[in-house]
Parts: C-alpha cells; structure tokens; sequence
C-alpha cells in the first residue's frame, strides 16, 4: 500500500465504508467467535498479600488479567478520558496538523500494525513519549498546557505502578533483585523515557460487521496497561480455537503480556492474540494504552526455572529489544518466530 493509504481517514464525514476499509473476505471477521459467551478475565488486587503468586498463574493461564486497587485515581482517569475524547473530536484538518511524519513515532496517525495488513484499519491513534508538547501546541496553539500536564501526571503514575508490578512478576518468575534492579534502573536512566501511551479512538461506523477496529497483534512490550472507556470490543484468541469477546469490569485496567516477558519467562507467560471489533453503529470507543519496555539497549534472554530434576531449556536466544523491534517488523509483525532455539 502506498503511504498516502495511511493516512487517517474523514470518519465524520464518511456515509458509506471505503473500500479501502472493508474486510469482508478476510479470515480475521470470519474466525469462530463465540459471541454468546463474554469472558471475564482473573481479577487481580494489588493489595492482596498473595498479589505475586496471583498474577503469576493468571499471567500463566491467560496471558492477561484484570487489575483492581491500582492506585490510580478515579479522577485523573475521567481527565484522561477527556482529554482523550476533546483531541478525537477535534475536525480531520486540525488532527492532521500533528500527523506524525514516516521518520517519528509521536503524534496523530493510523496504528503501526496498518503496515502489515492489506485492508485499513477503522481506528486513529495519538502516541505520545515523554511530553507531548510539541504536538499538542500543533492542535491546540494557546490551549495544550492542559492537555500536556494530565498526560504528562498520568504517564508518571503509570510508570510507578508498572515498577510495582514487575516487581511482582519477577518475583514469581524467581528472577534475582539484582536482575530486576538492573532493568528498574535503566528504565529511568538519563531521563530517558522507555513508555509509550497510546490514545487509541475507534469511532463509530455504518456497517460495523465490516470493518476491523485493530488488527490481530501480539504487544513488543514486557507488558500493556488498558483502560478502555468503552468495555465492549476487546477480543482474545483464546487456546487457538476461537476469538472470545471479554467483558472488562469498569474501573479496572486490563493488563497483557508482550513478546518481551513471553521471552523472559521462556514461554510460561504468552503473549496473547488480541483485537478489536467495532461495536454498533453509534459507539465510539476509546482507550488508554500503556506499553512498558525496557530500555533498546537491554538484552533479555529466557529464565529457565527448573521443573522437577530438570532444568528446563532455553526456548529462545538471547535479544536486545532493539534488535526484537527490528526483526519483528521485518516479519509482518511476527517477532517471537525469529529467535526460537
């Protein structure tokens, strides 16, 4: 597809779907989906005393959960939500003043899995690193200072509640705390941020049945972080058989393994196929997409805790997460594949 093809396209202005849209053949909308059953993922309190040992078996058994008593407030989520919704209304000509460019990451723009599929996508996205300031004042010259400062906090209590979390999770998975100090510590170094969020906006559309909100994808990161405005949408697919709707409780966030804590866990946890289906004609859906990594420079290779009186293999080879990034979008978005052992 030609880049222009990419673009984010007019969705208040759109009457019909595009064919530039439509995935009426495609096995993605095809997929047995079980439509009369919603699953609800294990739920999770950060506070229980036994929260390691729990995230640890959901992380094995589902390769996501629910995450209750996060600490976030409930009202710094309703001023992202806001925010989010104010820069997703805003006229296509005024989003396509920060289009991000070929050669950037931040900014307004369609989601990077796009490139691997023949059919567009009916999602835009914002993704922001660090400040978004410089992009923000293209949307909102004399007004971005709010804007700014709400995903500027959240991204800062995002990023300590998911310190926390690791620390969790490596603990189950028995990894050293030296180990674990190692990545805490370059996550912060320099002031370098390795956290990405992703506003994600699905609008509505006239024939939601064909069309695809995002794409099925497996997450780089070590793990994503969702708070979905709207619960419905969200699919998983679920012991390779089948795509299974989920029904997120509200006010919980949803958290999934990536390919990057798939490898150090040397496979206990999977990085779960999941995507998102366009709900009704007059919803519009919105989320909140919280991707932690470790730092590009950072080699990561399975811990193989032993089972029994053997030591179980390595199932992959050692990686930097720079190299991970490139060799995954070099195959179509199938990372996991090229370093098998």
């Amino acid at each position: 597809m030609a880049d222009q093809e990419f673009l984010p396209l007019d969705f208040n202005s759109v009457q019909t779907v595009p064919e530039s849209h439509l995935w009426p053949d495609s096995e993605e909308l095809s997929s047995v989906i079980d439509l009369d059953e919603k699953i609800s993922l294990p739920f999770i309190d950060l506070l229980d005393d036994g929260a390691s040992e729990l995230l640890g078996r959901a992380c094995e058994q589902w390769g996501m959960f629910q995450l209750t008593n996060h600490g976030i407030s409930k009202t710094l989520i309703a001023e992202m939500e806001e925010e989010a919704r104010r820069l997703f209304t805003l006229p296509a000509k005024e989003k396509m003043k920060a289009l991000r460019s070929a050669d950037r990451v931040t900014g307004y723009g369609t989601a990077v899995i796009s490139k691997y599929h023949p059919k567009c996508m009916w999602h835009e996205g914002f993704t922001i690193l660090g400040s978004p300031a410089n992009d923000a004042k293209k949307l909102w010259p004399s007004d971005s200072k709010r804007f700014c400062d709400v995903m500027e906090e959240y991204q800062s209590q995002m990023k300590g509640l998911s310190d926390r979390l690791i620390r969790l999770i490596f603990k189950f998975l028995d990894i050293s705390e030296e180990e674990t100090m190692k990545l805490l510590s370059s996550t912060g170094d320099s002031g370098k941020s390795y956290t990405a969020l992703q506003l994600n906006s699905y609008p509505p559309c006239p024939d939601p049945d064909q069309v695809m909100g995002l794409a099925a994808h497996t997450d780089t990161s070590l793990f994503t972080i969702v708070h979905q405005v709207c619960n419905d949408g969200l699919q998983i697919f679920k012991d390779r058989a089948s795509w299974v709707p989920l029904s997120p409780m509200r006010g919980s966030f949803v958290v999934n393994v990536g390919d990057l804590l798939h490898i150090m866990s040397n496979g206990r946890f999977p990085s779960i196929l999941h995507r998102v289906t366009i709900q009704g004609k007059k919803v519009h859906r919105f989320s909140l997409a919280y991707f932690y990594y470790p730092p590009p420079y950072l080699y990561i290779s399975p811990h193989c805790k032993p089972l029994s009186e053997s030591p179980q293999a390595p199932l992959y080879r050692c990686v930097s997460v720079e190299e991970y990034f490139t060799m995954k979008a070099k195959n179509n978005g199938e990372g996991l594949s090229t370093i098998k052992i």
